[in-house]
């Protein structure tokens, strides 16, 4: 981590699901890591996250001189052996099954806003879950890889990931801090190839540049 950046993990509100340590401690034969693209809003049906966002991307449009953009919502679903788990981040009030696999939670807007459930988000490793309203996604899945030992690494690094505070740039990383940034870390602190990646046509996927900026600060990674 560079000199004078803040502490990347809050251990608070921080689990590592059973699940997930079995998995990463097994010799899996066989492996994917898919990546899903999902338009910001999909299945919202008050339509304030698709509004809220098409106000965003308006402002940011009219500041930056260029012309607006689809907004995206990265997910994940990584197969490792016969275990799939989907791995995305939400509102802490957006699901109540209790096997979602939670492994942390993050302030939502400002850190003390954390203290209420209403202004926290999670961090899933949902065994044999569901990406909601997957039937939206566009140009997915994105097959990224086939290796069991990166698939293994970046289940691994999950309980690691810097919960800050969504919707700020807290880790000086340029950029807010947010979904996408949670799917880039991981994909790039895992040895996936980021070069090619890149939203569908026309979109943008606003903190994904954090998340690589962050996972460039590490180092080095845990293996399998």
């Amino acid at each position: 981590m560079r000199p004078g950046a803040p502490a990347l993990v809050d251990r608070r509100h921080r689990r590592t699901p059973r699940h997930l340590a079995v998995v990463t401690d097994g010799q899996p034969t066989s492996a994917s890591v898919d990546l899903y693209w999902l338009p910001l809003g999909a299945g919202d049906n008050t339509h304030c996250v698709r509004t809220n966002g098409r106000i965003f991307e308006w402002v940011s449009a009219h500041l930056e001189r260029r012309e607006r953009c689809d907004l995206y919502h990265a997910a994940l679903e990584v197969c490792l052996g016969s275990e799939a788990f989907v791995i995305e981040m939400a509102p802490v009030w957006s699901l109540d099954d209790p096997d979602r696999g939670v492994v942390c939670e993050g302030p939502v807007g400002l850190g003390w806003l954390g203290r209420s459930r209403m202004f926290r988000y999670e961090v899933h490793c949902w065994r044999n879950g569901v990406i909601p309203d997957v039937d939206e996604a566009v140009d997915s899945p994105q097959r990224l890889s086939t290796d069991p030992g990166r698939a293994q690494r970046l289940l691994a690094l999950l309980p690691s990931f810097p919960n800050a505070t969504w919707g700020r740039d807290d880790l000086g990383a340029g950029e807010m801090w947010n979904s996408n940034s949670l799917v880039s870390w991981l994909l790039a602190s895992s040895g996936h190839d980021m070069n090619t990646l890149e939203p569908p046509a026309h979109g943008r996927a606003p903190g994904w540049a954090a998340g690589l900026v962050v996972a460039s600060r590490v180092v080095s990674t845990p293996g399998p």
